[in-house]
């Protein structure tokens, strides 16, 4: 058993730390702005909470956060009260917001000066894979601390993987991100244009979901996406910050993102129409109005 820490409660935060409480059976202190919420999640797992980031870290063998974005993540890291403020020499900050390759490197050589560990740890998989303890974990770091870290993350994952220094999974949860907007805007017009051919769609998807258009986002999202029903995962405007993030980091890096920076605009336009809480196959809807 370790002792932990968690920032940060959102829909993804609040399951997480419940799997390192109850599955992974460690000593779990937890943070929220909300603080509420953080009493909550205290009554229904039987952890503790804490008032600020620093309180919540102090003295703690890993410490996670997963908050909205870069400046969130400062906030809450090297702020006023923030947790590096509390971490112990030799402790594991491992960050599970999406946010940009920068800021993972600032806040690694941050903690570098501390005599402490940093790793960028994105996740995937949604509301439902942090719920079922199904998460796929992206990291970037030193591989001893990842190595350190692996079992304790394993408490709300499937899958973890090093994906090279700091800011590398960051990075990796981009490309994440840019195919699921290519997969998305795929599905949202074959669904689009077997209506407009008169074809039944659930006949349809039968068939081709067992052969190479076959997907995750298919296999998951067309009924709901058929229904017109759009509230069944990761918000449109969630997507449209990492998007950002990418569309941001291919400007660095000089990649070519043209169907990103497209489908980017297709999500603007839905968020246009009032769809901003939509979930992301919410793309569908802009064809059909």
């Amino acid at each position: 058993m370790a002792t932990v820490a968690f920032i940060g409660l959102g829909v993804m935060g609040y399951p997480m730390a419940g799997h390192l409480k109850s599955r992974g059976g460690h000593d779990v202190t937890v943070f929220n702005r909300n603080n509420a919420k953080a009493e909550k999640w205290a009554d229904a797992f039987g952890g503790s909470h804490a008032p600020t980031p620093a309180a919540a870290a102090e003295g703690k063998d890993f410490v996670f956060s997963c908050v909205g974005n870069d400046d969130d993540l400062r906030s809450v890291t090297i702020g006023e009260n923030g947790a590096f403020h509390g971490m112990k020499q030799g402790a594991i900050f491992i960050d599970n917001t999406t946010a940009s390759a920068e800021v993972a490197r600032e806040l690694d050589a941050e903690a570098r000066k501390r005599g402490f560990h940093f790793l960028d740890a994105p996740v995937s998989g949604g509301q439902a894979g942090a719920e079922n303890g199904a998460l796929t974990v992206m990291v970037g770091g030193e591989a001893d601390a990842f190595e350190r870290a692996k079992p304790v993350i394993e408490s709300f994952a499937k899958m973890v993987g090093l994906m090279g220094s700091a800011g590398a999974g960051q990075l990796t949860k981009m490309i994440n991100q840019i195919c699921i907007a290519g997969l998305v805007q795929g599905l949202a017009e074959g669904i689009h244009f077997g209506k407009k051919a008169g074809l039944d769609i659930e006949k349809v998807i039968e068939v081709i979901s067992k052969g190479a258009a076959g997907s995750w986002q298919m296999e998951n999202r067309h009924k709901t996406m058929n229904a017109g029903k759009y509230d069944f995962g990761f918000a449109v405007d969630w997507m449209r910050k990492d998007l950002g993030i990418c569309l941001a980091e291919a400007e660095r890096n000089k990649a070519k993102l043209p169907v990103t920076a497209l489908v980017d605009q297709f999500y603007k336009d839905v968020q246009e129409s009032g769809g901003s809480r939509w979930d992301t196959s919410s793309l569908l809807a802009r064809l059909e109005k």
